[in-house]
């Protein structure tokens, strides 16, 4: 019986945000150690509120499915919503629990490691990195597999470290248990002595591109199909990496990877492939976002569509579920004013508003200061008279305060203000079906999720941690598209890469 480690450290990070990521955002949302990491990822939901199967259930099935040649041996199960880079204090905390658990399993045969891949940490430079490094000096030669949100920023040092690594293989993400099991098989193949796994990878000059980057709409989706074709013909693994353009690595960019069964040639054909057709795809710019004036009007002139669902609207400028604080006041604010005559829904962090506030009754009429604290240089505080209208404290998000201001209902919230499901608004007695206008903090997962209610999709720019160019500010190892004119991606990749020529 061979004893397969698991664990899982995630977080997507952004370097823009001066709000950093502490222990307690993982242990309010999502930290589990041992057995209790088998328990969760046996019986949904494996992350409350976010998901209900996710790579950890999937590797699982995977060693359940050779129940007789593997044990699956459970250490660590650590999430948090995406935010600013992780304090020291925070990564060295995580990092010692994982490689203490895996100290303690005793004999491991192999291992699966489950990190976002732009997670990032102050003063350490690709932080993931230096976990697998760790692992891999823990694990005595045995193989480890990693795996990897597709938003990952790629590094050596995880190549040199891993025997595989794989990623998602749709935006918006809905194959994290695929991934996770895939991993499994990929891992119980190797320890068993069945496969072979030789990895090649390319890295692109590439902060944005591929239009939308959602796999089934174009550009992207003759890329994503070739993957699954690779995948069908025989490689253990095929991904593109479309990376977090707010991460600071210096080697920023876009990635591809293959992993064959002992064929390196072909991993390193499958993996060029993969990069020409990324790069053909640099000019497709994301799409253009609205300013708030215009998405309003948009929104007030949808009135058939207003009457069969909601405008959703995305915050392009403070996506939280991209790392942004969610404190910005520039969307709300202009619903207040400009909105008079349409319902909205919008979120607002501000820890010190709920501290004011939460002794104050339901029903009492209170003017207070919102936003703008944790990221002031990008926001400002707004000043609002409204009526409390309920009170709530919820798992991940802390206490929550909806004010009603005008025809706006705020969610004040004390934790991050993830607002990707409808549930977070439903479980404030806020219904979807009464809004005309819903705001989101969501690039991609908010479409699926919004589906049965949303009849128009905006994003809206305003100015804050997740513009789209808001990483052209970071510090690079060199030009990169489509800041720079970056003529060809090769020379680049074997430096990347330390390709000797």
């Amino acid at each position: 019986m061979k004893r397969l480690a698991f664990a899982r450290i995630a977080q997507e990070s952004n370097a823009l945000s001066p709000v950093p990521t502490e222990l307690a955002d993982f242990a309010t949302t999502h930290l589990h150690l041992g057995a209790d990491v088998l328990a969760m990822a046996s019986h949904p939901p494996e992350v409350a509120g976010m998901f209900r199967r996710a790579e950890l259930a999937g590797f699982v099935s995977a060693t359940r499915a050779r129940a007789s040649d593997v044990e699956p041996v459970p250490l660590l199960s650590a999430w948090a919503a995406p935010g600013g880079p992780l304090s020291p204090a925070c990564f060295n905390a995580l990092e010692q629990r994982l490689l203490e658990g895996l100290e303690r399993a005793g004999r491991i045969d192999g291992m699966y490691l489950c990190l976002h891949g732009a997670m990032g940490a102050q003063g350490i430079r690709d932080p993931e990195g230096r976990l697998v490094r760790a692992v891999r000096e823990r694990l005595r030669g045995a193989p480890l597999v990693v795996s990897h949100d597709l938003h990952a920023n790629l590094t050596r040092a995880r190549v040199e470290a891993a025997d595989a690594i794989v990623a998602y293989q749709t935006n918006p993400h809905r194959d994290l248990a695929a991934t996770g099991a895939k991993a499994g098989r990929i891992l119980i193949g190797t320890v068993l002595g069945e496969l072979h796994p030789e990895m090649a990878w390319r890295t692109l000059p590439m902060m944005l591109g591929g239009g939308t980057t959602v796999d089934f709409l174009s550009p992207m989706r003759p890329v994503f199909r070739r993957l699954r074709a690779a995948e069908r013909h025989g490689a253990l693994a095929a991904s593109v990496l479309m990376v977090h353009p707010w991460n600071d690595d210096p080697a920023l960019g876009w990635s591809t990877i293959a992993v064959t069964n002992g064929d390196r040639a072909g991993a390193e054909r499958l993996a060029d492939e993969l990069a020409e057709m990324c790069w053909e795809r640099r000019h497709h710019k994301p799409p253009t976002p609205l300013s708030p004036p215009e998405a309003i009007e948009r929104a007030r002139r949808a009135r058939v569509r207003r009457r069969l669902g909601c405008v959703m609207m995305s915050d392009a400028s403070d996506v939280v579920a991209a790392g942004a604080p969610g404190d910005s006041t520039h969307l709300v604010g202009a619903l207040i004013e400009q909105a008079p005559d349409l319902r909205s829904y919008a979120a607002v962090r501000d820890p010190i508003a709920i501290t004011e506030l939460w002794s104050r009754p339901v029903g009492e009429s209170v003017t207070t200061t919102i936003g703008g604290r944790l990221d002031p240089a990008r926001s400002a505080p707004l000043r609002v008279t409204g009526t409390i209208v309920t009170k709530r404290e919820r798992h991940g998000f802390g206490r929550c305060i909806v004010l009603a201001v005008a025809n706006a209902r705020i969610v004040i919230t004390e934790g991050p203000a993830l607002v990707i499901r409808p549930s977070f608004y439903t479980e404030l007695e806020l219904p979807i079906w009464r809004a005309d206008i819903v705001v989101v903090k969501s690039l991609f997962l908010a479409r699926l999720f919004f589906l049965a209610y949303s009849r128009l999709s905006l994003l809206v720019r305003t100015h804050g941690a997740t513009d789209f160019d808001a990483g052209f500010a970071l510090t690079l190892d060199g030009p990169i598209h489509p800041r720079d004119e970056v003529a060809d991606w090769r020379d680049r990749d074997r430096l990347r890469r330390d390709v000797r020529r």
